[in-house]
């Protein structure tokens, strides 16, 4: 599907469901995010399921992690 990326905000492009909370940690019917495969992609790239389920739950979290900001901006 194309759509807005909420997390680099790009748009349109082809978009991806990610769950905040990480399936294996309980986030099957939990909150998600609608975000370009790149983005979702450097996501896994940079944290672990426990980290994501412990910690970067939120869009908000995920894009004040210096990773993430170098990322984005560069995106």
């Amino acid at each position: 599907m194309e759509e807005a990326c909420e997390l680099c905000h790009r748009n349109p492009v082809k978009t991806t469901e990610h769950h905040l909370i990480p399936k294996q940690h309980g986030g099957t019917n939990g909150p998600t995010a609608v975000l370009c495969s790149a983005c979702h992609r450097q996501i896994h790239a940079l944290f672990t399921n426990e980290e994501l389920a412990g910690f970067y739950h939120s869009l908000e979290r995920l894009a004040d992690h210096p990773g993430m900001k170098r990322y984005l901006g560069w995106v």
